[in-house]
């Protein structure tokens, strides 16, 4: 069953002035449910389930903290606890690899589905917190590479969610393998299982579940399909704007030079740009560590949860990084 659309103005600073497609689950008539699988891999959550802002807190508890001191190249496949991060958005990932669940009273949006081993854990946390996987309307993606799609097959199954991403990224979800567009192409590991059911989704482009209200920002330059998303979240009266900001690390396998590609660096300057300019009141990035989410989650406020001047100091790195890579590839030291 394919998301149905209707016209809408974008909204926010990176978004442009023209009117964008909406993707759009309309009340409880058009949930999706007969375009799930009959031989679902998770059964519905038992007991009571969870209001759109309330989890079941003993389940959650029996799952063990990550470790401290670890990097972002850690814990990619151990079960992180759930927990909110603000209002109605939760983090549902492992210790190494951000998953996250945002959530209504008329269905939810996951993003990100992190490795094969991720999947199941990553249901696993959203049954923990009480949610029913069942009611994840639309699956998410920030990129095409196996740490942050190849969980999403099977949470697919999981859900009968189709997945939305940017047309650069489709073919690659489907197939389960990228291509020489991809600067990592070449590096080990690249394959996934496919996704089945995949739609395009476009820049500035809002994916609505009743309530929810989730933009795309087209961020190329990691990968070719590189996708952030915003969202707005509340905790009574006061909202805040949290931004899912897409990898901005210029790195390749043994063969791709971005020198090579001027019209990738171009796109991946102008993502930067887009960065930048987001909404963004609370950061969050593809690896956890990477935004130190974990301890900005802790709650003594050292680094703070709430920082309107990450995603410009991200975007910031993202383009010394771009400008050093550049630099070592006209020096020959790279690739």
């Amino acid at each position: 069953m394919m998301p149905t659309s209707a016209p809408t103005a974008a909204r926010g600073p990176a978004a442009s002035a023209v009117m964008r497609r909406v993707f759009t689950v309309l009340g409880t008539g058009m949930l999706l449910a007969a375009c799930r699988p009959a031989d679902m891999a998770d059964a519905p959550a038992t007991g009571a389930p969870a209001s759109a802002t309330t989890p079941v807190a003993s389940a959650v508890d029996d799952v063990p903290a990550c470790p401290a001191g670890a990097s972002v190249m850690d814990g990619w496949n151990d079960r992180a606890p759930p927990r909110r991060i603000f209002g109605n958005t939760w983090y549902v990932g492992t210790c190494g690899l951000s998953a996250v669940l945002v959530t209504s009273d008329q269905g939810h949006v996951l993003i990100d589905g992190g490795t094969v081993a991720a999947g199941p854990l990553i249901a696993a946390n959203i049954r923990a917190l009480g949610f029913d996987p069942h009611a994840v309307k639309y699956l998410l993606n920030s990129h095409e590479h196996s740490d942050h799609a190849a969980g999403l097959a099977h949470l697919q199954a999981a859900t009968g969610a189709p997945l939305l991403a940017r047309a650069p990224a489709v073919a690659t979800l489907r197939k389960g393998r990228s291509d020489r567009s991809d600067p990592q192409y070449l590096e080990p590991g690249g394959t996934f299982p496919p996704v089945a059911d995949v739609a395009v989704i476009g820049d500035g482009e809002v994916v609505r579940v009743g309530p929810l209200a989730l933009t795309a920002h087209a961020t190329p330059g990691h990968t070719p399909g590189g996708t952030s998303w915003t969202w707005r979240s509340c905790e009574g009266a006061r909202c805040l704007d949290i931004a899912y900001t897409d990898s901005v690390s210029a790195i390749s396998d043994a063969q791709y030079r971005y020198l090579d590609h001027p019209e990738m660096v171009a796109a991946f300057r102008r993502g930067l740009d887009t960065l930048a300019a987001l909404p963004c009141d609370i950061h969050v990035t593809p690896h956890p560590l990477g935004s130190d989410l974990f301890a900005r989650l802790a709650g003594d406020g050292t680094p703070p949860l709430v920082d309107a001047g990450a995603c410009q100091r991200y975007a910031q790195n993202g383009r010394a990084q771009l400008d050093a890579r550049l630099k070592d590839e006209a020096a020959g030291r790279k690739p």
